[in-house]
């Protein structure tokens, strides 16, 4: 069993609203950036925090292996 990449994007958007968020994966292994000024004056380690805690019930349920994360403000993305 595994999560779409737009279902993986959706539960991101919806814990950080606003945010711009593109997803790619096979199934197995995914990767994502998340562009956000919620992320400003936040560590990496923190941001990746919020991202994991948007995308955790996918995780506990084994739809979602494994994530690799690039947290961006918008600032950073320019």
């Amino acid at each position: 069993m595994s999560i779409s990449n737009e279902a993986v994007e959706k539960l991101i958007t919806s814990a950080i609203p606003g945010a711009e968020v593109t997803v790619s994966g096979d199934g197995y292994k995914y990767e994502t950036t998340v562009i956000s000024q919620d992320f400003e004056g936040l560590n990496k380690v923190k941001r990746h925090q919020l991202v994991y805690a948007a995308v955790n019930s996918a995780i506990t349920s084994g739809e979602l292996h494994a994530l690799t994360i690039t947290a961006l403000t918008t600032e950073e993305a320019a």
